[in-house]
């Protein structure tokens, strides 16, 4: 659960996750990995197939590639041509250069040499600049699907804005910061899904919800927030919404026994 305190309108603002929750994270996201290890097969078979586009998968604050290589690997046997994004650690603006510019580059090399648009799945911080990319190219952006991103935070909702601000080696609240936050709570302006759980423990999940709209959704999914990458659940619903076809998006509707693993709310 998380807190909120009334800002000067008399608005509630969603304060970061407790401590408690906090500190449960790794256990859980342990855990997550051991159900995903036994749900593989499972997923295999149930889960929807790709059509061989570009998946470009951004991993969370501080980790690299090796955090999102079980989920690339599963997306690429379910079909789907999943990447990683090459720039390391996730350092904030010491990876994708300060304007963006590395990570922009990124997107744009896969989408010429694969002559198809590119799908993002960013996890936490990686979302965020998910959201970036699909705003300054959208004709080479195909969808977006956030985990437990902080979207709409003002930069005071996660547990981990110091250690962004010690790693990126920026101020939460600079100038420039402040801008790109205000950027990325706009509606996204192609194709979103926005993951994200109650019992995040870093993030508020109130500030990881896209506002609803066309082509906008957001879903409510149970686990932690450093075991988004390795859920079952979340995997799964990552494969349905990749596995779309261009230009016919729906939103996320679970059936059968896939109903069971969502929150009735998060897909309503």
């Amino acid at each position: 659960m998380t807190h909120a305190r009334m800002n000067a309108a008399g608005a509630a603002t969603p304060l970061p996750p407790s401590p408690w929750i906090a500190a449960a994270e790794l256990p859980r996201a342990v855990s997550e990995f051991g159900l995903l290890a036994a749900s593989i097969p499972g997923l295999l078979r149930s889960a929807a197939r790709g059509d061989g586009h570009p998946v470009l998968v951004l991993p969370g604050l501080l980790a690299g590639d090796r955090s999102t290589a079980a989920l690339r690997a599963i997306l690429t046997r379910l079909g789907f041509d999943a990447r990683g994004w090459g720039l390391g650690r996730n350092r904030g603006p010491r990876a994708i250069g300060s304007r963006g510019e590395r990570l922009q580059a990124r997107v744009e090399v896969l989408a010429e040499e694969t002559g198809r648009k590119v799908s993002l799945v960013g996890w936490s911080l990686g979302g965020l600049y998910a959201r970036l990319l699909a705003r300054r190219l959208p004709a080479q952006v195909r969808q977006v699907i956030t985990l437990g991103s902080p979207i709409m935070d003002k930069g005071r909702a996660t547990n981990a804005g110091e250690i962004f601000e010690i790693v990126s080696g920026t101020a939460r609240n600079d100038r420039a910061n402040r801008a790109l936050l205000a950027e990325l709570a706009a509606p996204c302006p192609i194709p979103s899904s926005a993951l994200y759980s109650r019992s995040d423990g870093v993030c508020a999940w109130q500030v990881c919800r896209e506002t609803p709209g066309a082509q906008r959704e957001n879903i409510e999914v149970f686990g932690s927030h450093c075991g988004l990458g390795v859920n079952p659940s979340v995997i799964f619903a990552v494969a349905d919404r990749l596995a779309q076809t261009e230009g016919q998006w729906k939103p996320f509707a679970p059936r059968g026994w896939a109903t069971w693993a969502y929150p009735a709310p998060g897909h309503a």
